[in-house]
């Protein structure tokens, strides 16, 4: 396009200012280390896959957990549920990324970005999609571990949230990338790119028109 290649790496965009808020019983945290786990919004409804979450962070009493399971699901149908998890429709997730200390996700890319730039380490359960891919990056990069859908059990999912929040090496790695996502400020470089462009068309128009 006019002498620019085609496509650009701008890094990630966050901007949390026009998310509308999310109401949330912030006063049932506790103050424990949390666990933030949630499917995504579009492959959520796996009912196992929630019951092996349950059963792995109910082994972690000292530990706090939120399970945001979607406004697709009925929180109804879980079952049993720890006294240490909070069960939502909808989270405020960045917020409550903010305070975590460990992410269980399906390793949908925005919510593996968004635990990377508060510098959080990650369980991903990858459902489909482009998810597996993105799984098999946050082992790459040690800032987390994975487990296939079909071979998830409670048990390997406890070893994998034990693993990840007992060794400081995934932590530290998470924080690494949070410096790296917040040097990058991807929304500018990505404006910046769109008038460069723009502006690369305005003097070619204004070179032809010249020319006849």
């Amino acid at each position: 396009m006019l002498g620019m290649p085609c496509r650009h790496y701008a890094g990630p965009f966050h901007d949390n200012e026009g998310r509308e808020p999310v109401p949330f019983p912030w006063e049932k945290l506790t103050g424990k280390p949390l666990i933030y786990a949630s499917m995504g919004t579009l492959v959520n409804g796996l009912n196992n896959v929630y019951g092996a979450i349950l059963e792995a962070v109910g082994e972690f009493p000292e530990m706090q957990v939120v399970l945001s399971v979607g406004k697709n699901f009925n929180p109804g149908d879980l079952g049993p549920v720890p006294s240490n998890t909070i069960v939502v429709r909808i989270a405020p997730q960045i917020e409550l990324l903010k305070r975590a200390a460990l992410c269980i996700t399906h390793a949908g890319l925005n919510t593996a970005l968004e635990a990377l730039a508060q510098g959080v380490p990650m369980v991903a359960i990858p459902i489909g999609y482009d998810q597996p891919g993105v799984a098999a990056r946050i082992a790459y990069h040690g800032v987390g571990e994975f487990v296939e859908v079909g071979n998830l059990t409670a048990r390997h999912l406890s070893e994998l949230i034990a693993k990840v929040t007992a060794n400081r090496n995934y932590r530290d790695k998470a924080r690494w990338f949070q410096k790296v996502i917040a040097k990058t400020r991807g929304l500018d470089i990505a404006a910046d790119i769109v008038e460069r462009v723009f502006g690369e068309r305005i003097e070619a128009k204004q070179g032809v028109t010249a020319i006849s």
